[in-house]
């Protein structure tokens, strides 16, 4: 895969899991009292602490591979399902318990502060967004690729912010319907990505047989 290839993929599927223009309704809805100004901070906060967490995972990935005895097809393969698991919740306009449970969302609306626990984690680095950029991470090729995927994340995490923060000054306004629409929309593309996914693993079982 080629350097513009994998930017492009890991660019589209890291900004759908994460999902931050599905995440708006929740994120007004657990900051009713908080200004504008506390809202952006929050925000700030967060795509800072979910990009620390995933350029963590995305170092580490390998040896934790390594360490479990896990092949790349079959962590392939896994990620398949979570992702489809994520898409299929999108496609049905609703955020899926993989990425943030009820619990944790109803623990946010009682929180004073919630920009490092549930906004970051798990809402913006959850389960699926570290299922994808430890996938991302173990089919970069090379050096180039790797540090790619770096600037990848950053930017996701920045898009993050800057979406949430557009929010927080009034995008509260937008149709339901229009953000139901875009979401869907991404669902779809998810579910793509997930296939994808296990396309590349049974291609590289196909590879290992000769």
């Amino acid at each position: 895969m080629i350097l513009s290839e994998y930017l492009l993929l890991a660019l589209s599927s890291l900004f759908v899991i994460m999902d931050p223009i599905g995440l708006i309704p929740l994120f007004l809805a657990m900051t009713p009292q908080d200004t504008a100004e506390q809202r952006v901070r929050m925000a700030r906060l967060a795509a800072i602490v979910a990009a620390v967490v995933l350029m963590t995972f995305a170092l580490g990935g390998k040896w934790v591979f390594k360490l479990l005895g896990i092949s790349l097809p079959a962590f392939q393969m896994a990620g398949c399902l979570v992702l489809l698991t994520i898409a299929l919740d999108m496609l049905r306009a609703k955020r899926s318990p993989v990425q943030d449970s009820k619990e944790e969302a109803d623990a946010g609306l009682a929180k004073d502060d919630i920009a490092i626990t549930p906004l970051a984690i798990p809402m913006l680095a959850g389960p699926g967004s570290i299922t994808t950029t430890m996938l991302l991470q173990s089919r970069a090729e090379g050096f180039v690729q790797q540090v790619g995927l770096y600037v990848i994340i950053a930017t996701v995490c920045l898009g993050a912010y800057l979406t949430l923060r557009w929010a927080a000054h009034g995008a509260k306004r937008l149709s339901p319907l229009v953000l139901k629409i875009v979401q869907r929309l991404m669902g779809l593309l998810l579910a793509a990505i997930a296939f994808q996914f296990l396309i590349n693993a049974i291609q590289e079982l196909g590879k290992n047989q000769y």
